[in-house]
């Protein structure tokens, strides 16, 4: 999910921009119901990306 981030970003602008962007075609309310669920994963993947971050380990080298 934390790869994602970058294309629902994306999908959110394009979507958004054609269904709220005054075209009164066919496609337009099926474009602003893709726009709310890629914004909602965008959101959600974003969060994972701060939330979940890998933590480097380090060796600790034990001497005996």
């Amino acid at each position: 999910m934390k790869r994602l981030t970058v294309p629902f970003l994306i999908t959110a602008i394009l979507t958004g921009v054609y269904g709220f962007g005054g075209f009164n075609l066919w496609g337009t309310e099926a474009s602003r119901v893709l726009f709310l669920i890629s914004a909602d994963l965008f959101v959600v993947s974003l969060f994972a990306k701060f939330l979940f971050r890998k933590r480097a380990r380090v060796a600790q080298r034990v001497e005996s």
